[in-house]
């Protein structure tokens, strides 16, 4: 039975060589992402929003109009 069985592994390092470690915090820029401000369901329940608003204001005007 072995006494440390929680310990952490010893880092092995290159008999021969150089040892190159990069290690920073630089901050990396990404793309932006485009998106759009209005969504395609938003805009086609706008449309239809609009339609039916013509239409209403259609048939008002329609009703509205004295008939002679």
């Amino acid at each position: 039975m072995s006494k440390n069985t929680n310990t952490e592994p010893k880092p092995l390092f290159p008999k021969t060589g150089q040892l190159i470690i990069e290690d920073s915090q630089d901050l990396l820029m990404c793309k932006p992402r485009l998106i759009p401000l209005k969504s395609y369901t938003l805009e086609k329940l706008e449309k239809m929003q609009q339609e039916v608003q013509r239409l209403q204001k259609e048939q008002s005007s329609s009703t509205a109009s004295p008939q002679n």
